[in-house]
């Protein structure tokens, strides 16, 4: 991660989540296997509510750098944690060679409607990344931005104060939810760097392959769709029609995201690799 970034570079990146099945975890490596070919500089694995998948996470990121030899990023949140079993889990990850911590606050757990810090935890993300940046140095540190603002955020300003004290705290680059408005990405961006903000920004998408998915998802980060697009999308009742339409999106979107000059790109791919895959070949990028 700290290396991903750069002149003659070009940061690709990928996520997955740990599969609830030993058959799901069988297809995830498959697709994995389909994404390492567009030469990623990382991939990252989601950590569960509550640190509910806390193992499954480091087994997961443990195995795929294992057996594709591509670094990888443990996810990791403040929810339901104290600082010393943060430590705990960091110590491990470093332990197994993990090369990277996505360090975030997390949502509340479900039924709750706002974020409450474990007795003796953390609560804010950059407390965390404070954490492992004077404990834990061998790691790279990503964090979250929110082009559309995070939904708890009372102003975007005040949101941006909070990324750049993530920032300030030693986070190496800065990873964002997904979005499907270039335009907002691109006032995030002006505003990122008027603010002083050197540290790379990288662009998260999710190509879409389904409607009643992606509206679900979207509605939970806070993500805008457009009308026309879900028009477009829900013009035929058919899942090939949906994965043609929300490919066709994505490579328009992220063609003009590499046009304008983002230094990476990094694909939310719910363990599946055939959309992700499309949009890179179609585009004909791999990382550097």
């Amino acid at each position: 991660m700290k290396q991903a970034y750069g002149p003659g570079k070009f940061g690709l990146s990928f996520e997955l989540f740990p599969p609830k099945t030993d058959a799901g975890q069988q297809a995830l490596f498959r697709h994995v296997g389909e994404l390492v070919e567009f030469q990623p500089s990382f991939i990252t694995c989601t950590y569960g509510a509550g640190g509910s998948t806390r193992q499954k996470t480091l087994d997961i990121v443990t195995q795929v750098k294992q057996r594709f030899e591509r670094p990888v990023a443990s996810h990791l949140t403040c929810v339901g944690s104290s600082v010393d079993q943060l430590r705990a889990y960091l110590t491990d990850a470093e332990a197994r060679g993990v090369d990277n911590i996505v360090a975030l606050r997390g949502d509340p757990p479900q039924g709750d409607t706002e974020f409450r810090p474990a007795e003796d935890g953390f609560s804010h993300a950059n407390e965390l990344v404070e954490l492992i940046r004077s404990e834990f140095g061998s790691f790279g540190i990503a964090v979250a931005g929110y082009p559309e603002t995070h939904q708890e955020a009372p102003t975007a300003a005040v949101d941006l104060e909070n990324l750049h004290r993530k920032v300030q705290a030693g986070a190496n680059v800065v990873l964002t939810q997904l979005f499907y408005d270039n335009r907002d990405f691109f006032d995030f961006r002006q505003r990122y760097e008027s603010a002083g903000i050197q540290t790379p920004l990288i662009p998260g998408i999710l190509p879409v392959t389904n409607s009643s998915q992606i509206k679900r998802i979207a509605s939970l980060c806070g993500a805008r769709l457009s009308s026309e697009f879900v028009t477009e999308l829900e013009k035929k009742d058919d899942p090939d029609w949906q994965f043609e339409v929300g490919v066709a999106q994505a490579v328009q979107q992220v063609g003009e995201l590499i046009e304008k000059g983002v230094p990476g790109v990094h694909f939310y791919v719910l363990n599946k690799s055939q959309a992700t895959s499309r949009v890179l070949s179609e585009l004909g990028v791999q990382g550097k």
